[in-house]
């Protein structure tokens, strides 16, 4: 069996496999959610190293957003562009 990562063991894959398959709906939708928002908060992290920790909440907001946006999209949706201010 070819695992989905080349570093995990076929048993283990199996066995995080199976207990998502045991996983209701809401409770996989959690988990995700609960793994953005970690995501989020390590992406966060990253910004204030680099730009420092006295980033107002809409300038860091929007620095997380051009993580996740083209640098087209977040000119047009809030006039901002990525590539004079920073990731």
């Amino acid at each position: 069996m070819r695992t989905q990562s080349i570093d995990t063991p076929p048993e283990v894959e199996e066995v995080l496999v199976r207990r998502l398959s045991e996983l209701g709906p809401r409770a996989r939708l959690e988990s995700a959610l609960d793994l953005n928002r970690s995501l989020e908060a390590l992406a966060l992290v990253g910004i204030r190293r680099r730009h420092g920790v006295g980033l107002g909440e809409r300038e860091e907001r929007l620095r997380l957003f051009a993580l996740r946006l083209d640098r087209d999209d977040m000119v047009r949706a809030f006039g901002w562009d990525p590539e004079k201010e920073g990731y």
